[in-house]
């Protein structure tokens, strides 16, 4: 859409054959619906999300709240993420933006630049956008060494179900009554409660330790006897629900290192979301950081012209790299605070609210094209200056992992 609204004839690849609603909870935040209302999908995305205007961190144990702040300083609208996704199809369907469901890209040239499918097609065009995920295909093309994904040390237990049976409960009706958001934080351990359409759906998410198998995956089961031994002493309010539930899903939290560059030797290659700035679950701003990197990709090969494909992409990625680090890293900082905050409240310390809230407003006022549009002389001549001496200065330094 971003490459569309700068006036670019855009084609998209898709490797699944139909998109289907999987998954659960995904959030975006004002930066993101900034840009997407200028594409025509504000008031859409809007009527998703959830409409609680607060959310409460809570004791593990007792439940008691230990801080309550506004719901659209964690991650916005949280929703259902196929419902977003069937937002985006849908608008890019208006727009006439052709996708090519059941291509599957294996290989890259670079230098055409173009694209090689699975059948043996190959499609060209002046710029390559890659963005294919954390497990992608391009990273290694840009990077010239493999890379693959990395445990965080965490996964995820996730569920989402109708939440309509659990209002018979009255341990657990509170949680269903009406829309909410509630996360309890103990040892190591956090559990997110999502309430969409007072009660209608009901989703949770139980993130902690696991060193196993880092196979990142939508579709593995898990295992609710688990889930049941690390909420043993959850709060008995939520642990209701959670033991009500039939089934859930294990979700291995991947993250990648940063790396020195998002684009390719020839610059006609370029990396964009989880394949170049993935984020932790509790970073909340995956999908938004992804769309400002969007908008900020296509407003620069619009102002570069079609004739200058590297100046844009080596702006881009100076632009966007010391924003999405932050932002990558303010996802580390809460999950750490949030599982040692005990240790302050069993010390007999008191704790201050503010040491358990999301602190992810610093990244809602910003907007991402206006950024582009005041650094763009500044950033461009650097780009130019290193472009004639072809010497590109490292986003991040970094070195293969020697086996």
């Amino acid at each position: 859409m971003a490459m569309h609204y700068q006036g670019f004839e855009v084609q998209i690849f898709e490797k699944i054959h139909k998109f289907l609603r999987l998954g659960d909870s995904l959030g975006l935040g004002e930066n993101a619906l900034r840009l997407l209302e200028r594409w025509g999908l504000h008031d859409n995305l809007v009527a998703i999300g959830n409409k609680s205007e607060f959310m409460q961190i809570r004791h593990w144990k007792s439940g008691e709240i230990m801080a309550q702040q506004p719901l659209m300083d964690m991650a916005g609208y949280i929703g259902h993420r196929g419902d977003y996704h069937q937002a985006f199809l849908d608008r890019v369907a208006e727009l006439g933006i052709p996708i090519h469901m059941g291509c599957n890209v294996v290989s890259y040239d670079e230098f055409q630049p173009s694209i090689t499918l699975e059948n043996g097609e190959v499609h060209k065009a002046d710029v390559i956008i890659a963005a294919d995920g954390i497990k992608s295909l391009a990273r290694e093309l840009v990077l010239g060494f493999q890379d693959k994904p990395k445990s965080s040390g965490y996964a995820c237990y996730r569920a989402y179900f109708k939440g309509e049976f659990l209002k018979e409960d009255p341990l657990c009706r509170e949680f269903v009554e009406k829309e909410c958001v509630n996360i309890w934080i103990g040892h190591d351990v956090h559990m997110v409660q999502n309430t969409l359409r007072d009660g209608e759906e009901f989703n949770w998410i139980l993130t902690h330790k696991d060193t196993t198998d880092i196979e990142e995956s939508w579709f593995q089961p898990g295992d609710m006897d688990d889930v049941k031994k690390i909420i043993e002493n959850l709060d008995p309010r939520i642990a209701a629900a959670v033991k009500k539930t039939k089934e859930c899903l294990d979700w291995k939290i991947c993250y990648r290192d940063p790396i020195p560059s998002w684009i390719s030797k020839s610059h006609k290659v370029a990396l964009l979301g989880d394949s170049c700035h993935p984020h932790l679950p509790t970073s909340a701003q995956g999908a938004s950081q992804a769309t400002e990197s969007g908008a900020v990709l296509a407003l620069c090969l619009k102002l570069a012209g079609k004739d200058n494909v590297p100046l844009a992409t080596r702006v881009y990625e100076k632009l966007r790299f010391d924003r999405v680090r932050k932002c990558q890293l303010n996802g580390e900082d809460v999950r750490d605070r949030w599982h040692s905050a005990l240790k302050t409240v069993e010390a007999g310390e008191k704790l201050d609210p503010e040491e358990v809230m999301i602190r992810n407003r610093w990244l809602y006022p910003f907007d991402a094209e206006a950024d582009t549009l005041q650094r763009w002389n500044e950033v461009s001549a650097v780009v130019e200056k290193e472009l004639r001496e072809n010497k590109i200065t490292p986003l991040f330094n970094v070195m293969p992992v020697q086996a």
